[in-house]
């Protein structure tokens, strides 16, 4: 277009003529030695970076700065190839090759901290390129779809040359330039860089499932990248009044939005605002974002910082990490020793989100590799795997096979809970180099109990209209039914054990949790949020196969008794052992326990007591 119709159409610009060059003639102001800034992700400023490798004599020791990028490395023949130094605060898909050749370097640094390194000096920023929407009225270009520590670069650069995108669309917040930033501008008009959603798998549909499973109605979310973290977006489209605060926003929103799920009325601060710093999306959420005052894009250490993160009502954190090791201890920038991902902002979100009123910081990531051949799950990180998150940040840990508390748990506790979703082919491996490191005791053996699905879990809405949680017994579980021994009447424990017992053992209770769902089947009922739940109730059986018969015994905690605990753990029972094929329960009930056997007999019609002293012995046959 030529210049006098792009100014026609942009007044803004008049004045400024003398400053709309060509991509060539403003790349030219790179000199020697320049640190150099490149604009990030859906905004990275393709044609400046083009015209920089183009140069036919490109000044020497010049390096580039970037987050998020695409095409700042020029590839021929599927290889990179660039004729600068490149030094990023994340390896994206178009770094990795480059940075396992040494052509690029990775600097692990939070994203948040990236704008004090740049106003301090520590990273001198000489020039900045930029891709901007064009100036309105009063004379402001918009970052648009990128703020993120653009917004800094932008602010503490000693030059900012700008890429002017008619198809950028305007956004609010941080992101606002005048045009008399700009030492000069590039018009450029192309279709902004779209990143549509990756296609997931079953394996993807399952973690996010998890994820989804344990974020409340009037959360806040953050959801960071990657497919795993985004695909969770999707089963969210049945929870009230969500809130966005988040680094990254991407087209999964927008199908909330439409649900209407996402309200923000529940959240603390920027209250009915979705609040983000940069997308990866498509023209489906540009054209969404284009001048609407709902969105502000902010400085990312504006949107990272731990007190507005804590403030903020039920802040859920959600990111895709690379290994976890059995205790806690999470890589998200390396694999087995290639450096991939970043740091980003998952640190500051983490904490906050532990912070906040009801938070729940969740990280992800599946059992196994692509190939499936290595677990994520590791005794130890691997030396070419650096931690990015303290094990005593961690709290929840999810993959396809289940979901991990970990925050205040003991290292024992920690490795049992996290073999116990890691992927069944490991699992074994993991228990013996657990046992070698000293993490469990060294007799401890899983038997089947870790292998069982949660497809036996089941949910359960009581008399008193709260719901419950019946699932087997984990090894994991020792210390919280030891709590729950100890919060029983001496009569209850006694009904139950028929011998008077002040405590629970250790060993009685790993016996109880580490049941081989077999022989002995274990079941508990529990109460509360997801991995955080007390335990409300245990129910046994225990095969004589000689009979084909189970003995059977229920505790129910003295405050949850009359609402239907009891009948729900025999039902449960009773399916369990009828899938197994077994012909019925016996049960030994103290003779004064009037409640326990009116429950025996509510269990089937064919049922038969005999008294012997202060006993009844009672058995069940099912149909």
């Amino acid at each position: 277009m030529e210049l006098e119709k792009i100014v026609s159409a942009h007044p803004a610009l008049a004045g400024h003529e003398s400053r709309m060059v060509s991509a060539k003639e403003a790349v030219a102001k790179v000199k020697a030695g320049n640190n150099v800034y490149l604009g990030t992700a859906c905004a990275t400023p393709r044609l400046l970076c083009e015209a920089l490798e183009n140069l036919a004599d490109p000044p020497p020791n010049v390096t580039l700065y970037h987050f998020l990028t695409d095409g700042a490395v020029p590839h021929k023949g599927g290889k990179p190839s660039t004729r600068y130094r490149h030094k990023c605060f994340f390896v994206g898909s178009d770094l990795r090759i480059a940075v396992a050749k040494g052509l690029a370097e990775y600097i692990p640094v939070s994203l948040s901290q990236v704008p004090g390194l740049v106003e301090n000096g520590r990273i001198p920023i000489d020039v900045a390129f930029v891709q901007v929407s064009p100036p309105d009225e009063f004379g402001y270009s918009s970052l648009g779809v990128s703020v993120d520590v653009t917004a800094s670069m932008v602010q503490n650069a000693r030059r900012v040359i700008a890429e002017i995108n008619p198809n950028m669309p305007r956004t609010t917040g941080d992101s606002l330039v005048h045009v008399s930033r700009f030492e000069c501008m590039v018009w450029y008009d192309t279709p902004v860089i779209e990143v549509p959603a990756e296609p997931t798998d079953e394996v993807t549909e399952q973690i996010a499932r998890r994820i989804a499973s344990i974020i409340e109605d009037r959360s806040t979310l953050q959801i960071g990248l990657g497919n795993l973290p985004q695909a969770t977006l999707r089963y969210l489209g049945d929870r009230r009044d969500l809130g966005i605060h988040t680094d990254v926003i991407t087209d999964a929103l927008v199908e909330l939005l439409e649900k209407g799920a996402v309200t923000g009325r529940s959240k603390s601060r920027f209250r009915s605002m979705i609040v983000g710093s940069y997308c990866l999306g498509t023209r489906r959420l540009y054209d969404l974002i284009d001048g609407n005052p709902l969105f502000s894009f902010q400085a990312i250490e504006r949107v990272s910082a731990i007190d507005t993160i804590a403030s903020q009502h039920k802040m859920v954190s959600v990111n895709q990490v690379c290994s976890v090791d059995l205790t806690g201890q999470v890589c998200t920038d390396q694999f087995a020793g290639r450096f991939c991902g970043g740091v980003s902002t998952q640190v500051e979100f983490i904490r906050g989100a532990a912070l906040s009123p009801g938070g729940k910081p969740i990280v992800c990531l599946t059992s196994t590799a692509e190939d499936g051949k290595v677990s994520r799950i590791r005794p130890l990180l691997l030396g070419g795997e650096g931690v990015t998150i303290a094990r005593s940040d961690v709290h929840y840990v999810v993959t396809e096979y289940g979901v991990a508390y970990l925050f205040g748990k003991s290292i024992r506790e920690r490795a049992l809970a996290l073999i116990r979703i890691a992927h069944p082919d490991f699992r074994s491996k993991l228990l013996k180099e657990a046992r070698k490191l000293g993490y469990v005791e060294k007799g401890l053996s899983l038997k089947r109990a870790v292998e069982v699905s949660d497809r036996e879990e089941r949910r359960l809405l009581l008399r008193n209209q709260k719901t419950v949680l019946i699932r087997p017994t984990r090894a994991s579980d020792t210390p919280a039914l030891q709590g729950f021994f100890r919060n029983m009447s001496k009569e209850d424990r006694y009904t139950r054990f028929f011998r008077r017992l002040s405590h629970l053992s250790d060993a009685e209770a790993q016996r109880l949790c580490n049941v081989d769902q077999d022989s002995e089947v274990a079941f508990l009922v529990l109460y509360g949020a997801k991995g955080k739940e007390a335990i409300i109730g245990s129910a046994f059986y225990f095969v004589n196969p000689s009979a084909n018969m189970a003995e059977v015994a229920y505790m129910v905690s003295p405050e949850w008794q009359g609402v239907g605990i009891g009948t729900a753990m025999q039902l449960r029972l009773m399916e369990h052992a009828k899938n197994r094929g077994l012909r019925g329960f016996t049960a030994e009930i103290q003779a004064y326990n009037a409640n326990m056997i009116n429950l025996a007999k509510r269990a089937c019609d064919d049922i038969s007591i005999e008294r012997h002293g202060d006993t009844h012995e009672v058995t069940m046959l099912f149909e």
